[in-house]
């Protein structure tokens, strides 16, 4: 009879993965989050840029291609929030974008108090993308085979 030993189920090379109740939290967190990006954040700059760009609350001249761009970046970070061998580095992505539009609200449009909400996602996503790690393990053995 054989015992098992805890420690030679889990190797140096591979990440943790969350427990149960921390899986949960995050998949809650992960489809909240995507479909904000989808449906609130980048889909307007999708589908009406124009008016968008002519009204923007800080009077900045954003081009319209950045608009654009911006929004499929958004709703492709927020896609892929929700496929879980991408969740990593949609998670990584965003919090990227976050960290932009704070320096955007805090250093272009002189609004320092309106970047702490893109912050707080910002750390949120970091959360997530460490939390999902393995997930890019898992996709780079998958596109290596």
């Amino acid at each position: 009879m054989t015992t098992a030993d805890p420690a030679a189920t889990f190797s140096a090379d591979a990440p943790a993965r969350p427990g149960k109740i921390r899986n949960r939290v995050l998949w809650t967190l992960q489809i909240l989050l995507g479909l904000f990006f989808i449906i609130a954040s980048g889909g307007p700059k999708l589908v009406i840029p124009n008016t968008l760009s002519e009204n923007t609350s800080e009077n900045l001249a954003i081009p319209f291609a950045l608009l654009v761009f911006i929004g499929v970046v958004e709703v492709a970070g927020g896609i892929g929030l929700m496929v879980p061998r991408l969740t990593a580095l949609a998670a990584a992505g965003l919090s990227v974008l976050t960290v932009l539009a704070a320096g955007t609200q805090a250093f272009i449009a002189d609004k320092p108090s309106m970047a702490i909400f893109p912050l707080v996602l910002a750390a949120i996503f970091a959360w997530i993308a460490y939390e999902r790690r393995a997930g890019v393990a898992d996709l780079r053995t998958m596109l290596s085979r």
